[in-house]
This record gives C-alpha cells, structure tokens and sequence, in this order.
C-alpha cells in the first residue's frame, strides 16, 4: 500500500496549507516520516515472520520424522501426538501474526478479534500442550482466567459487531 506523503500533487490543496503535508491525519511532516519508519519496520517483521513459518513447517516435518523414525517405527505414543500438534500450533500461531500485520499494513488499524483469535490460539496450545500433572495449582487458575478473560473479550467484541448470543436483536 503506498501512500503519498505529502498531498503537494493533489489539485484541492496548495502548498503551506493544512493539508499540505499529512498522513493518516497528521499534518506534521516528523509524524509522517515516523509513521513511514514504523510501516517499513512492520514490512520487516512480515518478512521475518514467513521465515519463522517456514522454519516452523520444517520443525513440524523434523517433529514427525524423528517420532516415526523411532522404534516402535509409524507408531506415536500420547506424548507424541502432543509434541505433533504443539509444533502444528506453533505454526498455525506465527500464520496468524502474520495475518495481523498484513492486515495492519493494509489498513493502519489493529483489528481487535485477529488479535483476539491469535490469543485464543495461543491460549489453547498452551493447554494442548501442558502436562498439568507437574504443574502447581496457581499457574493452572493463571491459565484459566487468561481463558476466561479471553471468553469475556470475545464476548464484548462480538457483541460490539452486532453478534446475539443467544437472544433475538430486536
């Protein structure tokens, strides 16, 4: 998405007026090198992010083979089948923040439910993935009520964009 940095070229606006120099609402032409700095970092980290998705496509390959590979050869026990699908859900994790900025590089905004769908992700290989038998209590209520935190946003963002939960809208 290139955006112009100044509006010098557009007819509707002359130069040294208000409009002369703005981007994304700012007619301060420090904000607007700024905000450029800011967008080439977030081109960076989009760049960054499909090399860990491609190395999190190999892991995921490695997890398998070397589960497979071992005796008993093609068959996987629980705590194999659980390190498959940690490596799946990391992947699927670093897709999903890739997803947030791309699209946060196409509209400047920060969509709130990919950001909330990314925590939900995460949240649940986190509970995929643990073996509460060695866990201390305390950190199995945290993990709940990140959960439940994660509930009550949904619940708020869904019930912002008109979502009924159960009830009829009027």
């Amino acid at each position: 998405m290139n955006e112009p940095s100044c509006d010098r070229d557009r007819p509707e606006t002359t130069p040294g007026s208000k409009q002369d120099c703005h981007l994304m609402g700012s007619d301060d032409p420090q904000i607007d090198f700024l905000h450029r700095i800011i967008r080439y970092a977030v081109k960076a980290l989009a760049f960054l992010m499909v090399f860990v998705i491609l190395w999190g496509i190999l892991d995921v390959l490695w997890v398998l083979y070397t589960k497979l590979s071992t005796p008993p050869h093609f068959l996987l026990n629980i705590n194999d089948i659980l390190a498959t699908f940690g490596a799946f859900m990391a992947v699927l994790i670093a897709i999903e923040i890739f997803a947030n900025i791309v699209m946060y590089l196409e509209s400047d905004i920060i969509h709130v439910r990919l950001v909330l769908d990314t925590a939900v992700m995460a949240a649940a290989r986190k509970v995929i993935v643990l073996d509460f038998k060695q866990l201390d209590p305390l950190e199995i209520f945290a993990l709940g009520s990140v959960l439940a935190a994660l509930g009550i946003c949904y619940l708020f963002v869904g019930h912002g964009r008109g979502i009924s939960f159960g009830r009829k809208k009027e």
